[in-house]
């Protein structure tokens, strides 16, 4: 370890050991839990008969400030977000409630009851879009073209060249994008809702001890903004790292409709659609990414099952041009996993 290295690391352990003084957990027991795809680390503290996590989230790649607005923006809705109990946000240190272990993909796995999961992860998404945007999502950052732009733009600046070896050309790329553009205003035929954008079974929690739908605890939310209340349904039903009976995925679909006559099926399925495509499409190229460029490889093995979820919403009408345009340019025999070194090559 070189000594700027050294230096910063210091100065870290002496932020992290002045927050847990300060709150009074000092002499907690730490030791670390799972991480996720970004720059943050968890640990788990326990201190006689409480514990708590601490979020290490170091700036500049973090910051722990949208994490804290979400959480108490969700905790006033009556929903179970992780309580803030000390801060340091300059640092990037979080002490956070701890909501147990049981995300709803162990609970599933040790033979929880899928289809009452599911019902439950749901239903809290018809009580969160009932609510109106004004309440929900007032203030958020918008789920704007430009941004759902970047988004897609993952596939072909990440992954096509990762499968070919080659750059995209930038005409190439400026139809994909402009594809893209033409379809965002169908997935906009929806309202705009508070968008938790990471609505899936590794970020909740199954916490029979409270009621209704807060019994559904909520992680990783931070990334929230304003945008079509078909998105979280996408995010829940379409599971990168996790395959769904088709039947559940309708009957969930179905329990979400009926439970907002507002709300025209037609219009709800093409946004469904175009969203789940701009999502697939996204996630393949940010697996891609993190392999090529973050040494994150192991999130390659999901890329089959996102490019058959990418497929399926293809199969809309209103994403023909999409498809077709795909189906050209990453026909299905070019839709494996990357290999490092066409993936270096491709950069």
């Amino acid at each position: 370890m070189t000594k700027p290295v050294a230096m910063k690391a210091d100065k870290r352990r002496s932020q992290r050991a002045a927050l847990l003084d300060s709150a009074g957990w000092a002499a907690a027991e730490s030791k670390p839990l799972a991480g996720d795809a970004s720059f943050r680390r968890y640990d788990r503290l326990t201190l006689g008969d409480r514990r708590a996590v601490l979020m290490d989230a170091p700036a500049p790649m973090e910051d722990v400030q949208p994490f804290m607005a979400v959480a108490k923006r969700l905790t006033a809705l009556g929903l179970s977000a992780p309580a803030v109990i000390a801060a340091d946000i300059a640092a990037g240190f979080l002490l956070l409630e701890d909501l147990g272990d049981d995300t709803y993909t162990r609970v599933i796995a040790a033979g929880g009851d899928e289809p009452a999961l599911y019902a439950l992860a749901i239903d809290l998404l018809i009580a969160l879009h009932r609510r109106p945007a004004a309440e929900t999502a007032c203030g958020m950052p918008a789920y704007d073209d430009a941004l759902l732009l970047r988004e897609a733009a993952l596939l072909v600046d990440w992954y096509l060249p990762a499968m070919t070896g080659q750059p995209v050309a930038p005409a190439l790329r400026q139809d994909y994008l402009d594809l893209w553009t033409r379809l965002f205003p169908i997935a906009r035929r929806v309202p705009d809702t508070l968008v938790l954008r990471d609505y899936h079974v590794d970020n909740l929690m199954w916490l029979p001890q409270r009621s209704g739908v807060a019994a559904c605890g909520l992680l990783d939310f931070q990334d929230a903004v304003a945008g079509p209340l078909a998105y979280d349904v996408v995010s829940l039903l379409e599971d990168a790292r996790r395959d769904l009976d088709p039947a559940l995925i309708a009957t969930m679909i179905q329990r979400y409709c009926a439970a907002m006559p507002g709300i025209d099926a037609g219009a709800f399925a093409a946004s469904y659609a175009v969203l789940g495509a701009q999502r697939n499409a996204k996630i393949v190229g940010i697996f891609t990414r993190l392999s090529v460029r973050d040494g994150k490889p192991h999130y390659l093995k999901h890329i089959p099952r996102v490019w058959r979820l990418l497929a399926n919403d293809l199969t809309h009408p209103a994403l023909a041009p999409m498809r077709g345009w795909i189906d050209r340019h990453i026909p299905a025999a070019l839709r494996g996993v990357p290999q490092p070194a066409l993936a270096e090559a491709g950069r």
